[in-house]
């Protein structure tokens, strides 16, 4: 007589668990052994998708944009349209109105900046290298007359310069001019590469037509699939998560464009009408840079004032001095305005992560670094003040600052001033004790 086989689910989890972990660890042993492959198959990924990345990120950027102009302009102007119609709300008309002006206004901010100002940039960079020689001269002139009374800098500086020119022409005949070849293929290359950008950002506008048109439906796939994998509570905790990494990343990078903006139109403005030389290409520079927190301005002051320094060093002072009390004004008046606290972390933490952002991924480590750093700072700060709480152990940052010890019996903070004031209540009945215990003993002998 056959036996039949009782069946375990307990054994196709344990299989399905061995199945996955040996997996993980072929995978990880094969990615450590084949870094290179690894990663020339990550960038040729990465390539393909281009298109779908930048639509994704108009789509991140255009999001604010557009429930602001749905909500307020095309909603309402549709509802009185269709408020007759018992079938049709006109939310379906709103949506498409509110996608097409989003698209034309990044369509306008494009075409404006490659119009505009790239054209103007170019032709400043053009004449101030076709000037570069005499900018020289006037600044060995300059500096001639200020360190006249000063004959050894003078000596020096006129050293200096002279080699700097000489430098430059056998730079120019030994290095450049054999390299033309070199040159050439290298433009090819750059015109490809640039050819290519354009035809990802046509792709990804229309790509983020798509997702604008629908975002709701892909929010929902996107919810639907976290809560088929994790369980309820696992997946309200990521769904939250990841509402804090979408606040965090979009008030920072909103306030901070918006900031940069107003910097480098205050700068245009000023700069225009102190009459420096190369406005525009000063203010394009003074105003990205300032993109980047905290060395965003310095980074962005000194090519700006070398470029001044060639053409009039007196206009460069005053060029520096404008700068500093620029960057004062938005260090302290608008920036907090707009961005408020947006990072919630402080100084020290915001340097930090932009050493460490910059280090690691360069110029997108240096914008990117503070919120990528604000989500994990406040990721382990919340996992702490979760463990403190499941211990029943203060978790207020002020309980701690006076911290001297929590006492094991009632898990209370002991503060320092306590400790202190215990101590000096001690010594203070030592001392009672001292003169009661002497007075007796002179009291004896008395007697």
């Amino acid at each position: 007589m056959r036996r039949r086989f009782n069946w375990d689910k307990r054994y196709l989890y344990w299989g399905v668990t061995a199945f996955c972990v040996i997996a993980a660890a072929l995978l990880f042993y094969f990615a450590v052994g084949n870094i290179t492959v690894f990663g020339s198959a990550v960038s040729r990924l990465v390539s393909i998708l281009a298109p779908f990345i930048w639509g994704l990120v108009i789509c991140y950027l255009l999001s604010p944009l557009m429930r602001s102009v749905e909500s307020r302009l095309f909603l309402p102007l549709a509802r009185k349209l269709y408020r007759k119609n018992k079938k049709n709300d006109g939310h379906r008309f709103a949506r498409v109105l509110t996608v097409i002006f989003c698209e034309i206004v990044l369509i306008l901010v494009l075409v404006a900046l490659v119009y505009l100002i790239i054209p103007q940039m170019l032709s400043s960079v053009q004449t101030l290298i076709s000037n570069s020689g005499a900018y020289i001269d006037n600044l060995s002139q300059w500096a001639d007359g200020l360190f006249e009374n000063y004959p050894v800098l003078d000596d020096y500086l006129g050293g200096f310069l002279d080699n700097f020119n000489t430098n430059l022409g056998n730079w120019l005949e030994t290095k450049l001019l054999p390299r033309v070849g070199s040159v050439v293929s290298s433009v090819t290359t750059g015109v490809y590469g640039v050819a290519k950008s354009i035809y990802n950002l046509i792709i990804g506008i229309i790509v983020s037509i798509y997702l604008l048109s629908d975002k709701e439906g892909f929010v929902a796939a996107v919810k639907r699939m976290m809560y088929s994998v994790f369980s309820v509570e696992t997946a309200d905790r990521l769904r939250s998560g990841l509402n804090f990494v979408d606040r965090t990343f979009m008030s920072f990078l909103n306030g901070k464009l918006l900031d940069s903006l107003i910097i480098g139109i205050i700068c245009y403005i000023v700069c225009s009408i102190l009459q420096m030389p190369y406005t525009l290409l000063v203010s394009v520079i003074v105003g990205v840079t300032n993109i980047i927190p905290f060395f965003g301005p310095l980074i962005g002051a000194v090519p700006s004032a070398l470029i001044i320094l060639m053409v009039n060093p007196t206009k460069c002072l005053i060029f520096v001095i404008f700068v500093i009390i620029l960057q004062q004004i938005d260090g302290n008046i608008i920036g907090p305005r707009i961005l408020g606290n947006s990072t919630g972390i402080t100084g020290f933490w915001v340097m930090f992560s932009i050493i460490l952002g910059g280090g690691l991924f360069g110029f997108w480590g240096l914008l990117l670094g503070v919120p990528v750093f604000v989500v994990i700072y406040s990721l382990v700060t919340n996992l702490i003040v979760k463990k403190l709480k499941r211990n029943d152990l203060p978790w207020e940052l002020e309980d701690y600052k006076e911290l001297e010890y929590i006492d094991p019996a009632t898990l209370q903070v002991v503060k320092k001033a306590s400790v202190r004031r215990e101590e000096l209540a001690r010594e203070k009945a030592l001392k009672q004790e001292k003169g009661s215990r002497e007075k007796a003993g002179q009291e004896t002998v008395s007697q």
